[in-house]
């Protein structure tokens, strides 16, 4: 069992801090703190393990970290780290449109969680994938690009399962127990 009873989670989004807390329930408590981070660039793990490693110097102890890709196959794993300015400056329908003239939908979202126990540590990286599709926007709109993906295997987009159903597939579930069985080695 893990000696940390807490995390600090580093995020102003309250969709995903749900979604963390709902995923990690009965293991860790987790707290939130949303901290100003810069967008870094580069692949998900430099750009996660640069994030986690800053927030915990601002912090002075251990936190968690998260990022989300959505990439399409078509475009070679574009626009993954990038998807959030692709989403505000196009929305839902805008990213559906950028795979016009491709034939192939085929998607995955990717989430990278980073851990860093404290200054001066290396922060380590734990990542998930969800395989799935674009489809023209169903379901509410009310947490990012949910509403345009379709995990292979459902008919029903992210938005449109119930978040019981969906925090047990997807990638951002699948990235927190990889997180959570190093946490319990803690």
């Amino acid at each position: 069992m893990s000696s940390l009873s807490k995390i600090v989670f580093v995020t102003g989004n309250k969709n995903k801090l749900a979604e963390v807390q709902q995923i990690l329930s009965g293991t860790i408590q987790v707290e939130s703190h949303k901290v100003d981070l810069p967008e870094y660039q580069g692949t998900t793990q430099e750009i996660a393990k640069k994030k986690c490693q800053l927030a915990a110097e601002m912090l002075n102890g251990p936190c968690i970290t998260e990022d989300t890709c959505l990439c399409f196959k078509a475009m070679n794993g574009m626009p993954g780290p990038y998807i959030k300015w692709f989403l505000d400056a196009n929305g839902p329908e805008g990213l559906v449109k950028m795979l016009q003239g491709f034939d192939d939908f085929s998607a995955y979202a990717l989430c990278t969680f980073a851990y860093c126990e404290g200054p001066g540590h290396e922060a380590i990286v734990f990542e998930g994938t969800t395989d799935g599709k674009i489809v023209p926007p169903r379901g509410p709109r009310t947490f990012g690009w949910d509403c345009v993906f379709q995990p292979d295997g459902f008919d029903q987009t992210y938005a449109e399962m119930s978040k019981e159903i969906k925090n047990t597939i997807s990638h951002r579930f699948r990235s927190i127990e990889t997180l959570k069985a190093h946490l319990s080695q803690l």
